[in-house]
């Protein structure tokens, strides 16, 4: 890079730079990279609950990723209590598992129908979660995420299985 070129270029390089190491390390450290994510659904008011997270927009299912050492069903147990004050009381049922190639080319996720439950408390806005809370099926906040309107066609409408998130 020579010193004539213009302020944008060498920001444009760096920020490229950047990227690239830390895909690099990203890719060494966790290989493949596994995440969970929970239908709640509320079956007397066919309404399904979503969180707004502060870091990405839209409406999603509550879940994460699965962390080192952890099951799936344990990340999913605490990731709802994290972002949804939900607690499970049975098991709840494995209905689909999906290759998600818009996040990494190593991405999966597990999704889970929750329909026995207990939420301790209504979940109030903190760092992670700014809004959370039940919608009916037929009445999805507009910003719900492609991924998961396809997730509640696939349970709640018999549209078939797609193998993509």
């Amino acid at each position: 890079m020579s010193d004539a070129e213009p302020p944008f270029m060498r920001q444009r390089f760096w920020a490229r730079l950047r990227g690239r190491l830390f895909h690099a390390w990203f890719l060494l450290r966790r290989p493949m990279t596994f995440g969970v994510r929970g239908v709640i659904h509320d079956a007397g008011n066919n309404a399904v609950f979503l969180v707004r997270h502060t870091y990405v927009p839209g409406w999603h299912f509550p879940g994460g990723g699965v962390e080192a050492g952890e099951t799936a069903l344990e990340s999913l147990g605490r990731e709802l209590v994290e972002e949804a004050n939900i607690e499970l009381l049975s098991m709840p049922v494995l209905k689909s598992l999906h290759f998600n190639r818009q996040s990494s080319r190593r991405d999966h996720v597990a999704v889970y129908l929750i329909t026995d439950y207990r939420q301790t408390a209504p979940k109030k806005p903190d760092a992670e979660v700014a809004e959370a809370g039940f919608f009916p099926i037929d009445a999805l906040p507009e910003e719900t995420t492609p991924a998961t309107r396809r997730r509640i066609a696939e349970l709640f409408a018999g549209e078939p299985t797609a193998a993509y998130w």
